[in-house]
């Protein structure tokens, strides 16, 4: 498939950040144009990159073979069923959907329809994660953190774990590359039920993994700690690697001319889903991988 036509749902802060610039670059692919309910933000944001604005949902799938979705949460059940159901292609933020349910059923009904689901899980696609992932061997342990400066609420806790720690549950096990075992954490709530902080536990095969995120902790930071047999990894905010071993510490710096949005994997995603709808191929984040992560989330809320 050739000039793949690519449409957008929802037009917020995710889009305009991460997703629009890349998209707007229209490499292999013709970007066709956008729908929010929104009508007015909507246009200014179509008329700073030249698209058409859609009034209908409907109207922008018909113009196009893929859709990337960024609306609400909410709204993800809705949307899709409709894109899928009108034969496009979909890629989505996480979560897929408000619940595994919903989820499952988005899942079976992109099969029925032989459409790509793919659920935007951008940390898989970031260039350091990936190197570990392929580098690190054997290993004993594994620890993601993914604090925050002030961000408690306002919504109750089972919005930030699905919103926000979904992503560290999801890239810590993928890391590990093991089916996974809860085997014990903490979720610190304050009076109004929102989360403070979460730690959790985990086996997977002979690796031990912990993830943890404080809402309150002064620092945006994000780590992964791998031990492995031989070596110690450590990598901070997706931009910086350490090796440590008999031979020292090896410290590589990231390339200078590598965007923020390649090396925090938004870029990778992209073109990976792009590739796989032109190729027909399975991407990596659909499916039973798209909501193993989510399982585990409710499961921490429901034994919490």
């Amino acid at each position: 498939m050739s000039q793949l036509r690519i449409g957008m749902v929802g037009l917020g802060n995710i889009a305009q950040k991460a997703y629009l610039p890349i998209l707007s670059l229209a490499d292999s692919w013709v970007l066709s144009g956008g729908f929010s309910p929104n009508r007015q933000k909507a246009q200014k944001v179509c008329d700073s990159y030249r698209i058409p604005c859609f009034s209908r949902l409907d109207i922008l799938a018909g113009q196009c073979d893929a859709v990337l979705v960024h609306s609400s949460t909410a709204s993800h059940f809705q949307v899709i069923t409709e894109l899928l159901t009108l034969g496009v292609h979909v890629y989505v933020d996480k979560p897929l959907a408000e619940t595994v349910q919903q989820a499952e059923q988005l899942i079976e009904l992109a099969q029925r329809k032989n459409r790509v689901l793919m659920v935007g899980f951008n940390r898989r696609f970031a260039p350091l994660y990936r190197q570990l992932k392929q580098q690190m061997g054997p290993a004993c342990s594994l620890r993601m953190d993914k604090h925050r400066i002030n961000s408690v609420g306002p919504k109750d806790v089972g919005f930030t774990l699905l919103d926000d720690y979904l992503h560290v549950v999801d890239t810590a096990l993928w890391l590990a590359g093991q089916p996974a075992k809860l085997v014990s954490g903490t979720l610190q709530t304050n009076a109004e039920n929102q989360m403070l902080y979460g730690e959790h536990h985990f086996q997977c095969g002979k690796i031990s993994v912990t993830t943890a995120m404080h809402r309150q902790a002064g620092s945006e930071r994000e780590s992964v700690q791998a031990v492995t047999d031989g070596s110690v990894y450590q990598i901070h905010n997706m931009s910086r690697w350490q090796r440590e071993d008999a031979g020292g510490l090896l410290e590589v710096p990231m390339p200078s001319w590598q965007s923020i949005l390649t090396q925090r994997g938004f870029d990778g995603a992209i073109r990976h889903f792009i590739d796989t709808v032109s190729h027909q191929t399975t991407a990596e984040t659909s499916g039973e991988q798209a909501i193993y992560a989510q399982r585990m989330i409710e499961r921490l809320l429901r034994e919490r």
